[in-house]
Parts: structure tokens; sequence; C-alpha cells
């Protein structure tokens, strides 16, 4: 029976820093990753692959040779059983390996509900990081012309501008009011409709998908309001299901949701076992509610959490919860939200303030590439504690967000804004006398006054 220190199921991004953050804090001991595809899809190129990067081929996570390189064995097996007391995983090719630590980090699956009649037909597709899939579904996708994508969350986003980039008819269906409505305030998910509708995405919101017509095929579908649409293809984007039928069956505590419940320092309720990424259970930074996020760059936090933790736990370096921060361009635009929304802080029951400032990228305003740039901050009322931010401007606008998303992690105050010391240049930002970041938290200071 083969052996290793620490074995990690699953070879996406939560692997992947799990097994090399771990490598790297434990050197002496010997790490095996087991995936369960030679090919592993960067997770957030995957819309990507339908237009802008043409083919799968230029979305793929070099796994083989990052684990080579660091010193990880990588296997391309999948794990079907875990004898956690016995510390042995089975795999499907009857290899069986024993471990003293283990890492699930085994992903999540899209959903595609049961209750929508015609679900199973021909054209009706998901969004699942398989590059054998994906390479079928834009296959089958070249022959059609009319594309609706259900589902107008980041992916549902992007997935239809890439589609509408490459010539079809698309039309985006949201059950929710707005866009975005999760990631958003209105104020801001206006403007990204605008955007995405001058794009020539035909754009619906309110109302959701009850039926997908046809006879094998995609024919047409149906919504909610009984309006009818004919279609050639369906796009499922609604979302994903932890995958954790292996630690079910392996005894390990699934909680309600049917996520693998944690600890902050990524340890299941199963000693030696640790999960991370979409499989393992989320809490919300702010208002501390579990949570269904799932995004790589959580993933990669837990990941390196448990790395840093397998033998020996760092009591300063934990997870305390997802800031859930998300960003995204459509061209030059870039759009990026982190922590709670107002909506989302008013619904928890948090008072909050909020300051919106629009403004410019650079100064002055004339320099080629300038771009609108517009902040909108939430603080908590009485503390005056970021909780929130959400950014429209140019691409720079993923990185102002990460700001937005250090300040809420660090619970920093409007006040560490309003005394912060920035590097401007004409040509980078904005103007050090109107950057919008710190005049937003300006807004914020003075309704603070005024209370």
């Amino acid at each position: 029976m083969k052996r290793t220190d620490v074995l990690i199921i699953g070879g996406s991004a939560a692997g992947m820093v799990a097994a090399t953050t771990g490598k790297a804090h434990w050197p002496e001991k010997s790490f095996t990753l087991v995936k369960k595809q030679k090919d592993v899809m960067v997770p957030c190129g995957i819309p990507y692959i339908f237009g802008t990067l043409e083919s799968s081929e230029k979305n793929i996570m070099p796994v083989d040779a990052t684990m080579q390189k660091n010193g990880v064995e990588s296997l391309v097996d999948e794990a079907t059983d875990i004898d956690t007391k016995e510390k042995v995983v089975s795999f499907a090719s009857g290899e069986k390996i024993q471990y003293e630590k283990l890492v699930i980090a085994t992903g999540s699956n899209p959903i595609k509900p049961k209750w929508l009649a015609g679900a199973d037909l021909e054209n009706v597709f998901v969004i699942p990081k398989d590059r054998v899939y994906l390479d079928d579904m834009k296959s089958k996708l070249g022959s059609v012309k009319n594309i609706a994508v259900i589902g107008a969350g980041f992916i549902g986003v992007e997935f239809s501008d890439e589609l509408t980039k490459r010539g079809y008819n698309v039309t985006l269906i949201e059950k929710l009011p707005h866009i975005l409505n999760l990631a958003f305030d209105v104020e801001l998910s206006s403007k990204i409709h605008e955007m995405l509708t001058a794009r020539g995405v035909k754009v619906l919101t309110g109302v959701g998908i009850s039926k997908v017509h046809g006879t094998s095929k995609v024919e047409a579908i149906e919504l909610e309001n009984g309006q009818k649409m004919n279609m050639d293809a369906v796009i499922l984007s609604m979302g994903y299901r932890p995958n954790t039928e292996l630690a079910k069956k392996a005894g390990i505590y699934i909680d309600e949701d049917n996520f693998i419940a944690v600890d902050e320092y990524m340890r299941t309720h199963t000693p030696d076992v640790f999960a991370v990424g979409d499989c393992a259970q989320k809490r919300d930074f702010v208002t501390r509610r579990r949570v269904p996020t799932m995004l790589a760059s959580t993933a990669c936090a837990e990941a390196r959490i448990a790395g840093m933790n397998l033998f020996n736990l760092h009591v300063v370096k934990t997870f305390s919860g997802t800031i859930a921060i998300y960003s995204t361009a459509m061209g030059e635009t870039g759009f990026g939200t982190a922590g709670v929304t107002e909506l989302r802080a008013m619904q928890e029951g948090l008072s909050t303030i909020t300051g919106l400032f629009e403004g410019v990228d650079r100064h002055p305003g004339n320099l080629p590439g300038t771009h609108k740039q517009i902040v909108k901050l939430i603080a908590a009322s009485n503390s005056g504690v970021i909780v929130g931010g959400e950014v429209i401007g140019g691409l720079e606008a993923g990185e102002l967000t990460n700001v937005i998303g250090l300040a809420i992690q660090n619970r920093m105050s409007v006040n560490s804004f309003l005394t912060m010391q920035i590097g401007t240049h004409p040509c980078l930002t904005a103007s050090p006398a109107a950057y919008p970041l710190i005049k937003a938290a300006e807004q914020i200071a003075i309704k603070m006054i005024k209370k």
C-alpha cells in the first residue's frame, strides 16, 4: 500500500494551494495530490473559452508542473472511499493510499434543478469545471444562434457577454429584481445592466424560467409569467452545490446545507482531516452567518490556512470568514464588490452609513485612457468600521476592490481611510485631491458628524 504524510483529494485551486503551502511549511513531509482529470481548468476563466480565449487549451492550470516544482507528487485518479479510522483512501484504479493528514478539496457541482421541465433536453447545458464537457458544449453551441442564459450572477453575466461577442443572440434571465443582485446595490447594478445591454445582451429581470420546450432538442423556453421565447440552447448558471458525497459516506460531519463543517483552522470534526474550497463550510466575515459563497479567492485563502496548520496550529493564522470579494470586467470597464451590500446589511439588522463618490481614474481627466470611477463604501453607523464596498471603474477596479477587502478584513474605520497616505500618478490613479475611495469615506464621516 502506498503511504504519504499528506494526501490532498482535488486538483483545482484549493487543492493546489493546500499542497504548495503545506509543502513550503512542512518540507520534510511527503505530499501527494490526486486529481480526477488530467487537465484542470482555471475556474474563473471558463466563460472566456467561449469568446476571448477561443479554446480550453488556453485555460488550463499547470497543476503537474507546479506540483513537480514544489516537490509534491501528482496523480490522476478518483477517490471512491475514505476509511478515517485506518487513514486509507481507496481509488477507482484500485490504488489505496494511507495518509497521516488528509485534505478534502472536492469542490462543487453545477445545479440542474429537478423542478425544471425539459432540463434534460439536448442543448441544455450547465457550467462544470470539466474540460471534456466544456469542449463538447462549445462544439454543440457552434450550430446555434439564440441562447438563453439563466441566472445573472457573475458567471451568467460573463458568459452572456462572451457569447454576444461571438455573434450569438443572448438573453440573460434573472429571477431577482436586478442582475448581480446579491453582490451590488441597485445604484451600481443598474449601471452594469445598462452596460451589458449596450454591449448587445438582452436582459430580463424579476422573472424566472419555468420550462424548456422541445422534442429532443431545445426549441423554446417558457417564463414564470407565461411568456415563451424561441431558443436553440439554454445555459443554466443557477449556482453550485458542494461536492461532499465522498466525505458524507466516510462519516465526516456535513452541515444542514451539505457543506463539510470546519473550524477556523479548516479542520473537520474528524481528526487529521481538513476541508477547503467549495466543499467546505463558510461563514460571512461581517454577519457570521453560514453562507454558500464559492470563490477561488476564498478557496485559496482557506487552503493556505490549512497548509500552514497541518501539523501544528499557528493560532494567528486562522480563517475568520469569507469577505466575498468578487470582480470582473466587460471590455475596458471593471467592477468589483467586497463585504456586505447596503441591502444585505439592512436585512441583517446592521445599521449602516454609506458614501458614494463618482470621479475619474486619471488626473487630469483628459489624459488618454481615462475612465469614470465610482466607489461606494458601507460603514457600521456607530463605529464607522468599513463592512462593504463596491467599485465600477477601469481595469484597476479589481485591485481597488482588493484594497476595500483588506480594509474590511482588518476592521479599518472610515478615519483610517481619511488619513490614508496614497501614491498617485496622473497616468495611473485618480487625483490625490479627489481619490474616490477617500472621497466616499469623507461622505460617511460627514454624515456621522451630523447624526
